[in-house]
């Protein structure tokens, strides 16, 4: 799935995380971490478990 910052954030934000572009940009590039309280919305939209995020 490809999707650009911009439409990751509007989609995230629909399911009630508060997330900008610049947040997504920040996460991608290791300049912010995901708060265990936000994974959650990561792991529903992308269909994975938590747990998989946390793998190395």
């Amino acid at each position: 799935m490809e999707l650009s910052q911009e439409a990751l954030a509007a989609k995230l934000q629909l399911s009630g995380m508060e997330i900008t572009q610049k947040t997504v940009s920040r996460i991608e590039s290791g300049k912010r971490v995901v708060p265990d309280f936000e994974l959650k919305y990561f792991a529903e939209f992308f269909h994975k478990p938590v747990e998989w995020f946390l793998e190395e």
